[in-house]
C-alpha cells in the first residue's frame, strides 16, 4: 500500500474514532447522572418513610422523660412502705424499666439526643439514690418530700433533655 491510501484510510477512520469516543463519554456521563438521580429518589422515598418513625421516636422519648421527671414520678408512684431505701429502689427500678422499654428509639434519633436522654436518666437515678442515703431521712414519705423540696427549685435533668429533643425536632422541619 502506498502512503496516500494509508492517509486516506486514516482520514476516514479518525473522525469515526473521535465520534465513537465522544459517544462513549456522553453515554457514561448520562448513565452516571441517571444513577445519581435514582439514588436521590430512593433516598427521598426512604426519608418519607423514616420521618414518621423518627417523629414517633422523639415522641416516645419525650413521654419517657416526662414520666421519669421527679414531680410526676413521685406523684405517680407513692411509697408502699416505710423504708426509704426500698422506695428508692422501687423508683430507680421503674426508671430503668421505662428506659429499657424505649431502648429501640435510639436507632431513630441523633447520637447527641440519645446521650441527652441517657444522661438525664442517670442523673435522675443519682438524685434518688443520693437522697435516699441521707441519714436524716427515716421514712419513704420523708424521702419523697425531701426530693420534691430540694430538687424542684431548679430545672432538672429531664427538662434539659426535653429542651434538647424539642430543638432537634424543630431542626427536622
Amino acid at each position: 500500500m502506498d502512503l496516500s491510501k494509508i492517509m486516506e484510510l486514516l482520514f476516514y477512520t479518525l473522525p469515526a474514532v473521535v465520534t465513537g469516543l465522544v459517544a462513549v463519554y456522553f453515554f457514561k456521563s448520562f448513565t452516571a447522572n441517571e444513577n445519581n438521580r435514582r439514588n436521590f429518589l430512593l433516598r427521598k422515598e426512604g426519608q418519607k418513610a423514616a420521618l414518621p418513625l423518627r417523629l414517633q421516636a422523639y415522641e416516645r422519648l419525650t413521654l419517657f422523660l416526662e414520666r421519669i421527671s421527679l414531680n410526676k414520678l413521685l406523684i405517680r408512684i407513692p411509697p408502699t412502705g416505710k423504708d426509704p431505701l426500698k422506695y428508692s429502689h422501687k423508683l430507680t427500678g421503674i426508671i430503668e424499666q421505662e428506659f429499657e422499654h424505649n431502648l429501640a428509639q435510639q436507632i431513630y434519633v441523633s447520637e447527641t439526643a440519645w446521650k441527652a436522654v441517657v444522661t438525664s436518666k442517670n442523673l435522675m437515678i443519682k438524685i434518688i439514690r443520693t437522697s435516699a442515703e441521707n441519714k436524716e431521712i427515716e421514712t419513704a414519705d420523708q424521702l419523697r418530700e425531701y426530693i420534691l423540696k430540694n430538687h424542684m427549685k431548679h430545672e432538672g435533668p429531664t427538662e434539659a433533655a426535653l429542651s434538647f429533643l424539642k430543638s432537634e425536632v424543630h431542626k427536622i422541619f
